[in-house]
């Protein structure tokens, strides 16, 4: 329970974290940042860290000066490609094995099966969607690799997942993170984040919980 306040304690006042971090580390800061997107994006059982909202913040922090743009965000892109590979290399390994066991230990069986119904739905572009929806961004690469994906047809969309992610919420937060309104309402704005990236995947659920309850009626 403490470990799960501690880390809704640091997603909500991200902007402050990140900065005490950039103060207090210095270069480290960018090997800190760099691991903590790669476990994201490269680790099934770590599916609850911060991605957009985290990167928006970066993005603010490169503008104020605390960060550099063009290093942060190369990076950043790098942390998310290689993340997913590894998760694809995880899946492709052992996905087949831990789809067909009922309970499995430190992972959520659950947004498996929602990442794969997803994967079913958009096929490989639900690497690059996936970039955008949490949850399903960290079981994507894992289910693409399960799903025997070849691997240059998968790294082809990691890559543009991966710059298209990361760019879009580093020049948000670069261009937006540092005006007097938003600034003010930061916590406001990283929650609003956290909730819009939710809502494709909770679109997505409920519309494949429709289709099958029809499906069953008939």
């Amino acid at each position: 329970m403490d470990l799960i306040m501690n880390l809704f304690d640091f997603v909500m006042n991200l902007d402050k974290n990140l900065t005490e971090l950039a103060k207090d580390y210095g270069i480290w800061t960018y090997l800190v940042l760099f691991v903590i997107v790669f476990c994201e994006t490269g680790l099934v059982v770590t599916p609850f860290l911060p991605g957009d909202s985290m990167i928006f913040v970066i993005g603010a922090l490169s503008a104020s000066g605390e960060l550099n743009l063009a290093a942060i965000t190369i990076v950043l892109v790098l942390a998310a490609i290689l993340g997913d590979t590894v998760n694809y290399h995880i899946g492709k390994r052992i996905g087949p094995k831990i789809f067909h066991k009922e309970n499995v230990r430190f992972l959520k069986k659950e947004y498996l099966m929602r990442t794969h119904e997803f994967y079913e739905t958009h096929g490989g572009k639900t690497i690059i969607i996936a970039r955008f929806i949490p949850i399903i961004r960290t079981f994507a690469p894992f289910v693409a690799g399960m799903g025997r994906m070849t691997y240059w047809r998968f790294i082809s969309y990691n890559i543009i997942g991966a710059v298209i992610w990361v760019a879009l919420f580093i020049a948000g937060g670069y261009f937006f993170g540092n005006i007097p309104t938003v600034k003010e309402n930061f916590t406001l704005v990283i929650f609003a984040i956290i909730v819009i990236s939710l809502l494709p995947g909770v679109a997505t659920f409920i519309n494949n919980k429709r289709i099958k309850t029809s499906e069953e009626r008939t």
